[in-house]
């Protein structure tokens, strides 16, 4: 049953972390193939949209599932216990779902036209990925009508899935200078093309393959914002404090999922004082990454996006990456040699992990960011 089918009965909310407990046997399952022959978790995603988890966090007037932020935190943590590619993939559609509710109920922004399509068409968004940061990557030349983009967008995760790419290129503007263009591309539309090149260390199943664009037209009424490249913009505080809590919400899944199988092991061994101390050390790291991945969603359900929200946002960023990687870390010695056996799982999982490294901002920009904001820098500068 789709969501908006739900929301049209009337029905009552739907519990959406009861829904994706119940499949995670299945994406578990399937989590072991997709990695073992590095293809994209499509059969995961395929159980996800029957059970209308691409609309979940659609505003219930608008047709979706009307999950709240939070709801939707707690499902991709979830998923990311069985399977970190499904949990990671799905965040990226997820948080632009976000974004996009989130202007349409706090600054009256169009985006609900996107909303009601992604709810009735069961359409699946792909973000551009980090790299498309601050500065962009791709130009715009300016046509009749609108502009030819030409751009090579890596790290497009669930590309293989989607149906609309939320990109930007930079156009050279002869009054404002390189400009930013924000706008969505079909997958269907001429000039776009999938180069698979997804061979990696961990998050195999993602598909975080590069999306090439091959002077696609974009027209003008497709253009949904323009900014200055390289500044920071209140779209980008908004994405910040919104879409980090739900990637990093698949990392501490992650860890979650590490230490119980490690927890598993180490219940059937004989309890000695090192072994004690292990895990005393594990249960710290998991208590300080849903500590501080618990203040990012408070952050995302309460605050107004700005720089000192965007700080805040960066920092618990940080932290929930360090404490899951070091949980996954404490979980393979926890387990012991058992840990390197592909079967139980944790050595996926410290693979996974280490993507929590890459997201914008890394540990360094995010220290000069918070530090030139406290001392009263520009933050641009």
């Amino acid at each position: 049953m789709s969501t908006s089918t739900v929301a049209s009965l009337g029905a009552a909310p739907i519990d959406w972390l009861a829904r994706a407990e119940a499949l995670t046997p299945l994406l578990a399952d399937n989590a072991v193939r997709h990695d073992a022959d590095d293809s994209f978790v499509a059969d995961n995603y395929a159980r996800l949209k029957g059970e209308g988890f691409f609309g979940a966090h659609v505003p219930a007037e608008l047709g979706g599932g009307g999950a709240d932020y939070a709801q939707l935190a707690a499902v991709i943590r979830r998923l990311g216990s069985c399977c970190g590619s499904t949990a990671l993939s799905y965040s990226m559609h997820s948080h632009l779902v976000a974004v996009a509710a989130w202007r349409w109920r706090n600054q009256n922004a169009p985006t609900d036209g996107l909303l009601k399509r992604v709810a009735a068409e069961d359409l699946v968004l792909v973000s551009s990925g980090g790299t498309d940061w601050l500065r962009s990557a791709g130009s715009a030349a300016k046509v009749e009508g609108g502009f030819r983009i030409t751009a090579r967008k890596i790290f497009s995760s669930g590309c293989l899935a989607g149906d609309l790419l939320m990109t930007s290129a930079v156009f050279d503007d002869p009054e404002a200078g390189p400009t930013v263009l924000h706008f969505a591309v079909p997958f269907a539309a001429e000039g776009v093309s999938i180069r698979e090149t997804w061979r990696v260390m961990g998050m195999r199943g993602t598909g975080s393959h590069d999306v090439e664009l091959n002077e696609v037209f974009v027209p003008d009424a497709a253009i949904s914002g323009r900014r200055p490249q390289g500044r920071w913009h209140p779209l980008f505080h908004a994405i910040s404090v919104l879409a980090f809590p739900l990637i990093y919400s698949a990392y501490v899944g992650v860890a979650e999922g590490a230490r119980a199988k490690a927890l598993e092991v180490a219940r059937r061994r004989p309890a000695d004082e090192g072994l004690v101390q292990l895990v005393g050390e594990m249960e710290n790291a998991f208590f300080a990454a849903e500590g501080a991945l618990e203040r990012m969603v408070r952050l995302a359900e309460t605050a107004m996006p700005g720089p000192e929200t965007t700080s805040l946002a960066m920092i618990g960023r940080t932290h929930v990456a360090e404490a899951a990687i070091r949980t996954v870390e404490l979980a393979m010695e926890v387990a012991g040699g058992a840990a390197f056996h592909r079967d139980l799982g944790i050595e996926r999982a410290f693979r996974d992990v280490q993507g929590a490294r890459f997201h914008p901002l890394q540990q360094k920009p995010q220290l000069r960011y918070t530090g030139r904001l406290a001392l009263g820098l520009d933050i641009d500068g």
